[in-house]
C-alpha cells in the first residue's frame, strides 16, 4: 500500500485508516534512510540517499495490520525491514502552511546489525540545529533532526521508545521548520507491534 510515489521525494514511510492505505501507496518505491551521524559528511548525504533509491529496490509488502504497513527490500543487496505508517492528524502554526506528507517509520538492517530504528520524515526541512520530540502518553523522547529528517537523539533510548509505541495508543510528533511554523504530527499505533513483529520475523 505505501508507494514511494506517494512519499516526499526524499523518504519513506506511512498513514492510518484512510491513512494507512496511503502510507501504503507510498513505500514501494523507497526504502528507510539510516540515521545520519552528527557533524560528519554521511548526514549531508543522507537526504540524497533516500531521495534516489537504488534501482530493483522497490518494497514488497509483507503484511497490512491497522494502521501500519510491514516492508522488505534489498537495496543493494542489502535486505531492510521496515514497519511504516502516516499520521492521523496533521496541525500547524501558523494554519495551513504547504508541505509534503510525513511518514513514520521503525526499520532494520540486518548486515549493519541495526534493529528497530525509528526515523521520521516530516514533509519540510526543520529549521537547522532544533530538536523535535515525539511524545507517547507523558513520556517525551527528543529527536536529533536533520534536513527532513528525525531520528531518536539518544541511541541507547531506541529500546524503551520501541516498547513505549507497542504499548501506547497514539505517537505525537512535535517540530518546527526552517521558516518557524510549528507542526504536530499524530500518529495511531494501532498495528504498530504487529507489524513490527513481522518485520523482525523476515530481517532476523
Amino acid at each position: 500500500m505505501l508507494a514511494a510515489a506517494a512519499l516526499p521525494p526524499q523518504a519513506v514511510a506511512q498513514q492510518p485508516s484512510s491513512a494507512a492505505p496511503a502510507a501504503a501507496a507510498a513505500a514501494p518505491a523507497a526504502t528507510a534512510a539510516p540515521k545520519p551521524h552528527k557533524h560528519k559528511a554521511a548526514a549531508v548525504q543522507a537526504a540524497p540517499a533516500r531521495a534516489a533509491p537504488a534501482a530493483g529496490a522497490k518494497p514488497a509488502l509483507l503484511g497490512q495490520y491497522g494502521d501500519w504497513g510491514a516492508y522488505a527490500a534489498a537495496p543493494g543487496g542489502k535486505k531492510v525491514c521496515f514497519a511504516i505508517a502516516r499520521p492521523t492528524s496533521s496541525e500547524s502554526n501558523p494554519p495551513n502552511r504547504p508541505r509534503n506528507p510525513s511518514y513514520m517509520f521503525v526499520s532494520s538492517r540486518p548486515a549493519d546489525k541495526v534493529s528497530n530504528e525509528l526515523s521520521i520524515i516530516i514533509g519540510y526541512p526543520f529549521k537547522p540545529s532544533a530538536e523535535a520530540t515525539l511524545e507517547i502518553g507523558s513520556t517525551s523522547f527528543p529527536l536529533y533532526t536533520q534536513q527532513d529528517g528525525a531520528w531518536i537523539k539518544d541511541a541507547s533510548e531506541q529500546g524503551r521508545l520501541v516498547d513505549a509505541m507497542r504499548a501506547g495508543q497514539n505517537a505525537v510528533v512535535k517540530g518546527i521548520s526552517a521558516r518557524g511554523t510549528r507542526t504536530t504530527d499524530t500518529f495511531s499505533l494501532r498495528g504498530f507491534a504487529q507489524a513490527v513483529d513481522r518485520t523482525d520475523q523476515d530481517c532476523k
